[in-house]
C-alpha cells in the first residue's frame, strides 16, 4: 500500500515570530524558520561554540563600531524565513534592533561540521535569494574557508538561486570582505586550530 505524502504547512516569518512572542516555544526549542518550515537546530559542541567566539573576535575588530557583528541571532530574511545563523555583520550597533530583527547583513557566516550539507545546499540558496551579497562556510571537515558571492538565479537549484562565485580558501590564504575591502583577514585565524 502506497503512503499518500504528507500534507506540510509552511508559516510565514509574521506568525513565526507571534508564536515565539507568545510564548509557545520554550527556550529549550531551538528552531529557525527557513522557508516557511520551523527546523531544528544542531546542538553545539564546545569546538563550535568556541570557533564562532573566534570568528566574531576577528570580525568585530575588522568592522569596528559601525557594524554588529551578532551571533546566533535571528535575521528577518524575507516573508518566509527567519534563520539564525552563527554570525550575521549588520550595520550599526545592538540598539537599533530593539523593535525589529536586521533585514540585510553585509556577512553572514555558518561554522559546519555535521551541518555542512544543510549550509552549503538548504542555507545557502536562501541566503542567495535574499540577496546577501557574501555568505562564508567555516568548513571544519575539509578545513577551508568557504567564501560565497554573487547572487545570482539559478531555476534548477533548490530556492531557484545560488551563488555565482564560490571560492575555497586553504589556511594560508588571505581574505577580504565585501563590505570591508581594505581589511586582511588570514584565513588561519577564522579556522579551527
Amino acid at each position: 500500500m502506497r503512503m499518500p505524502p504528507l500534507k506540510l504547512r509552511r508559516w510565514s516569518r509574521t506568525e513565526y515570530d507571534r508564536l515565539t512572542a507568545t510564548g509557545v516555544f520554550d527556550s529549550d526549542d531551538r528552531l529557525e524558520l527557513l522557508d516557511g518550515l520551523m527546523v531544528v537546530k544542531e546542538p553545539q559542541g564546545s569546538w563550535h561554540a568556541a570557533t564562532v567566539s573566534q570568528i566574531r573576535r576577528v570580525l568585530q575588530g575588522v568592522f569596528g563600531d559601525r557594524y554588529d557583528v551578532r551571533t546566533h541571532a535571528p535575521i528577518a530574511l524575507d516573508d518566509m524565513s527567519e534563520p539564525e545563523p552563527d554570525i550575521a555583520v549588520v550595520k550599526g550597533r545592538p540598539r537599533d534592533y530593539l523593535r525589529r530583527h536586521p533585514a540585510d547583513p553585509v556577512l553572514i557566516v555558518e561554522v559546519a561540521d555535521s551541518s555542512l550539507a544543510k549550509d552549503r545546499l538548504r542555507k545557502s540558496g536562501l541566503y542567495a535569494r535574499a540577496g546577501i551579497a557574501e555568505y562564508w562556510i567555516v568548513n571544519a571537515v575539509d578545513v577551508v574557508l568557504e567564501v560565497s558571492r554573487q547572487p545570482e538565479r539559478a531555476p534548477s537549484r533548490r530556492y531557484g538561486w545560488q551563488y555565482g562565485s564560490v571560492r575555497l580558501l586553504r589556511r594560508n590564504a588571505v581574505v577580504s570582505p565585501l563590505a570591508a575591502p581594505r581589511a586582511r583577514i588570514h584565513v588561519a585565524d577564522l579556522l579551527p586550530a
